[in-house]
């Protein structure tokens, strides 16, 4: 595992929780890995995948949609969502 792996997940970049992530699913699949340690890793894939998730609504709140006037020039920027 890389040093990454002990850290706790709330402190992780997005690219560094997927690729743990992704780590996780890849020993869990191969099925060689004993009950315990199963059980510890989809414990961690399910911490790491709510830091992904909780990263990526923040920074679809961040995205910003260009306005268009009548005469298709962009005249500013307004959230992607106005509800969020």
């Amino acid at each position: 595992m890389t040093s990454t792996a002990l850290s706790e997940p709330a402190t992780l970049t997005f690219e560094q929780a997927l690729a743990e992530l992704e780590t996780l699913v890849q020993r869990l699949e191969s099925g060689n890995v004993p009950l315990e340690e199963s059980i510890a890793a989809y414990e961690r894939g399910e911490a790491l995948k709510k830091r992904c998730a909780d990263l990526l609504d923040v920074a679809e709140k961040r995205v910003e949609k260009i306005r268009v006037g009548s005469d298709g020039r962009a005249i500013g920027t307004e959230p992607l969502d106005p509800d969020a």
